[in-house]
């Protein structure tokens, strides 16, 4: 008498139970309807940042203007005033320049960020420009700057924190931010606005320090690369759940066969 093989793998899968489909399904609708709303979000957030560009691109080579004046320092924003191209005349304070650390395309060196007095008694924190670490010490002693009524433009920043693992340390003269409140308190400075400005590199500039102009504005723009593979997720889901659901046809329906 011939055996016949009856392999456990010969055996037809049983349709999943209504328990299994129902967490299946519930899994299902949840992970595409998140995709989806990730998704979504991408595209107001591309939405966003192309605005964005196009706002600080029309702000830095517009003709500069009158910066906020002090009634006005309640109300300044990045979202509104960031990156406005300003001019602004006054005296500079050389003696209460602050060197504030970092690393540019010119190599390592510092920001000098020399207080701007103007007429009506306000200060403006003025980043002059890059300059390297041998161009003088910490302790503010530089190279002589403009003496005298001063005209400057320059792009209109916002106050920085500290920087992640490195702090500043105003005990020490030793600045990693362009802090303004922190810089005017350790400088004595008052009536300070909440901004600093980035000045414009000089016009025909000679081998004189510091060196203006050095603004990186750089806004990443990958959200388009993210909606399309949240959209992607979403649609292999969905694919998925069109696999599962007639590959259960396809059992329920052999097997009513078989025991029809």
């Amino acid at each position: 008498m011939a055996l016949q093989d009856t392999s456990p793998y010969d055996t037809p899968r049983r349709p999943r139970g209504p328990i299994a489909l129902t967490l299946l399904a519930l899994l299902g609708a949840a992970l595409f309807i998140g995709f989806v709303a990730l998704g979504n979000w991408q595209v107001h957030r591309l939405a966003w940042k192309r605005a964005l560009i196009a706002r600080v691109d029309s702000r830095v080579h517009a003709p500069p203007v009158a910066p906020p004046s002090r009634n006005e320092w309640p109300s300044v924003t990045a979202e509104k005033d960031e990156y406005l191209h300003v001019r602004l005349t006054g005296q500079f304070l050389h003696d209460r320049q602050t060197l504030v650390w970092t690393a540019t395309d010119e190599g390592s060196g510092y920001w000098v960020m020399t207080p701007l007095r103007m007429a009506d008694g306000s200060i403006v924190l003025v980043n002059r420009g890059f300059a390297p670490a041998d161009w003088c010490g910490r302790d503010g002693h530089c190279a002589p700057g403009p003496d005298g009524e001063t005209t400057v433009t320059g792009l209109l920043r916002m106050s920085e924190p500290n920087a992640f693992m490195r702090h500043n340390d105003p005990a020490h003269n030793i600045w990693y931010t362009r802090d303004v409140p922190a810089i005017a308190a350790a400088r004595g400075l008052h009536d300070v606005a909440p901004y600093f400005v980035d000045a414009d590199a000089s016009a025909g500039k000679d081998a004189q320090w510091p060196e203006g102009g050095k603004t990186v504005i750089n806004f990443p723009n990958n959200h388009l690369s993210y909606l399309i593979t949240w959209y992607l997720l979403a649609l292999m889901v969905l694919g998925a759940s069109v696999y599962v659901g007639y590959d259960e046809y396809r059992l329920r329906r052999a097997r009513s066969r078989r025991l029809g």
